[in-house]
């Protein structure tokens, strides 16, 4: 176990402005991180993001109060050395490449949805982030080689197990789909999450809820919340747990985090996803957005009426809205729920936590599941590291899914480390959303040429 008598943590990707401003307000807001000597270094490769990040990180340091040496640079290097935690978020030119991700397999006949960790799309989306990603693990084997990989980027599974393999780093991928999965429950059942003990494992953005007990008493509410559920109106939410209710009524789990993350691993799922339809919706007789780069308008589902606009709308101006995100609320700063910094508290004091879900590579954690599969499951954390839960296992039918896509895990990570699109060819045709040989080689040599410049160069 290290003695952290100080800390340097890294946020790499601190441009991102859906992970920077709650990572480091998290950070500022803790006492056990502040109790000793703190420096936290920001980096991103764009340079303007990170002069947005600066600002708003320097506005949150004199609310704080806090003494941390704080300070950015564009050079990786510099920042990891001798650093302790790693935190990454990174994403270039993410809705750009995400639409192409959307549309492109769609175009080929492929049943995918939304097109960011599953699917064809989710595929692409991997190749790109997993060069980025391995280089970072690859210097901190270098410059700061007992430090922690915290992982933000997706594909989540996908990038965590394949710097657990090819590299020494720890690593850990953190997600908050399944606190999305119990706001769910909690509102279906119509009891508070916090009166809730519930448990939920499986495949990140493929999990399922396999226990809901009351905290207090212990009674199992599974009966209560299958017949609330049956109970409740059929189009309450319906784009968002649509499918996670039918799945419940065929499989006895509720899946979490929702339709158009759950539906990325199945080939029937786009008929319960509405939104579907108007996902980065362009007009291709005078609108190229992937010339242009002026990405489509990017729609997460149905529920929060995206369409219930007046015609003389215009959408905000994108630097504008990006700024905005880098801004502090009325109530200064709060403590959000994403799991990041409790890591970092645990470990550096060792802390024993529970933390309810946590990526790591399956060792027996879930039985049935791939062995050294990347999975999602429940950890138990302290100043030795990570220790996932025994649990237990899962409906044959769910384990079989889930089975499927570690196997074009590791075709993957196979087809980035041998530079082999007959590797993501087998990937592809073993995906269920994917229904046409031709199609799909047609479709790696398209996507291939569209992103050549973020792309490993991959051969037949």
């Amino acid at each position: 176990m290290k003695n952290y008598s100080k800390l340097k943590i890294v946020m790499i990707g601190a441009g991102s402005c859906q992970f920077c401003p709650v990572t480091l307000s998290d950070i500022l807001l803790s006492d056990e991180i502040n109790s000793v000597p703190l420096e936290v270094c920001l980096m991103d490769i764009d340079a303007h993001a990170l002069d947005v990040s600066t600002a708003f990180a320097k506005k949150a340091l004199k609310i704080s109060g806090r003494d941390v040496n704080l300070w950015s640079t564009t050079d990786l290097d510099a920042a990891l050395a001798d650093a302790d935690f790693v935190v990454s978020a990174i994403e270039v030119d993410r809705y750009h490449y995400w639409s192409m991700d959307f549309h492109i397999p769609r175009r080929y006949g492929f049943r995918q949805v939304y097109g960011e960790n599953g699917g064809p799309g989710g595929m692409f989306h991997t190749l790109r982030n997993l060069g980025p990603t391995l280089h970072i693990a690859e210097r901190m084997e270098v410059l700061c080689p007992e430090a922690w990989l915290i992982n933000y980027t997706n594909p989540e599974a996908k990038l965590v197990e394949a710097v657990l393999k090819l590299t020494k780093i720890h690593a850990v991928g953190v997600c908050h789909g399944f606190d999305m999965g119990v706001d769910q429950i909690s509102r279906i059942i119509g009891r508070p999450g916090s009166s809730l003990e519930i448990t939920g494992y499986g495949l990140n953005h493929f999990g399922w809820m396999t226990s809901i007990r009351d905290k207090e008493t212990g009674e199992d509410l599974y009966p209560e919340f299958r017949q609330k559920e049956k109970e409740s109106h059929w189009l309450a939410k319906w784009d968002e747990v649509g499918l996670s209710r039918i799945m419940l009524r065929t499989y006895g789990l509720y899946p979490y985090p929702g339709t158009n993350h759950i539906g990325e691993y199945i080939a029937w799922s786009d008929e319960f996803l509405a939104s579907t339809k108007i996902q980065y919706f362009f007009d291709p007789v005078n609108e190229h957005p992937w010339e242009t780069k002026k990405t489509p308008r990017f729609v997460y589902d149905f529920c929060t009426n995206p369409t219930g606009i007046e015609f003389e709308e215009k959408d905000k101006d994108k630097e504008a809205e990006y700024r905005e995100k880098f801004v502090i609320g009325p109530n200064g700063l709060t403590r959000s729920t994403e799991y990041g910094i409790p890591i970092i508290e645990s470990i550096a004091f060792d802390k024993h936590t529970h933390i309810p879900s946590l990526n790591q590579l399956n060792k027996g954690q879930i039985p049935g599941v791939i062995d050294n599969m990347c999975v999602e499951g429940p950890c138990v954390l302290d100043g030795e590291g990570i220790h996932p839960e025994q649990v237990a296992e899962l409906p044959d039918a769910i384990t079989a899914m889930i089975n499927q896509q570690g196997m074009i895990h590791r075709l993957l990570i196979e087809a980035y480390t041998e530079r082999s699109r007959n590797k993501l060819l087998q990937a592809m045709l073993l995906d269920p959303t994917v229904s046409n040989y031709n199609n799909a080689v047609a479709l790696i040599n398209e996507m291939c040429e569209r992103q050549k410049n973020i792309l490993p160069e991959l051969n037949w």
